[in-house]
């Protein structure tokens, strides 16, 4: 009897098992072999899921996306208010700090791969940014796209800053500056 595979179920472990592969070595620098090797697949096999090393990594960023809007959601619960819910997504990105530079780090090498044209232009890329606004105006249950730009943009100068800065710069003090922020710029409006 011929082995039945979830061929879905099984493109996805082929892409988070490939990330490591790009955080550790860079875009750059991986080629689809490496990738078939590391992963302990054929060449063959990874190109009929994947055409090319570019869709594999546009297909991960999508998996990726997916995947941390449904591990916030289920670890933050049901939270009624706005600054607790900010609290709650600072503490996310705490508590996966590394996770999320290995991503910051790999998006990096992906942009001077490719060029910024290329990836401004990128519909996949622009997809998600889009859609990650979405959901974060859903979850902090506001209408206003210039605070959830805010949010993200806030978030994404404190991992950098981390990176280079580490404990010297606190989740929880710039997670409460923010919270007042926003909070402020709301009741403003």
């Amino acid at each position: 009897m011929p082995k039945i595979v979830d061929r879905e179920k099984y493109r996805k472990e082929l892409l988070w098992k490939s990330f490591d592969l790009f955080a550790s070595k860079g875009y750059s620098t991986v080629t689809m072999r490496e990738i078939a090797n590391e992963l302990g697949v054929s060449t063959g096999t990874l190109y009929h899921y994947f055409p090319n090393k570019e869709a594999l990594f546009l297909q991960l960023v999508e998996e990726q996306f997916q995947q941390d809007i449904i591990n916030f959601l289920a670890e933050s619960g049901d939270i009624k208010y706005i600054p607790e819910r900010i609290r709650a997504l600072v503490g996310f990105v705490e508590k996966n700090e590394e996770y999320f530079i290995s991503q910051i780090l790999l998006w990096s090498n992906f942009y001077q791969q490719q060029g910024k044209s290329e990836v401004l232009n990128n519909e996949i890329l622009k997809k998600v940014a889009q859609k990650s606004r979405e959901e974060l105006l859903k979850y902090l249950e506001i209408e206003d796209k210039v605070v959830a730009d805010f949010v993200v943009n806030f978030l994404n100068g404190l991992i950098c800053v981390r990176m280079f800065e580490g404990e010297m710069v606190s989740y929880q003090e710039q997670g409460e500056l923010l919270v007042q922020m926003v909070s402020g710029y709301l009741a403003n409006w």
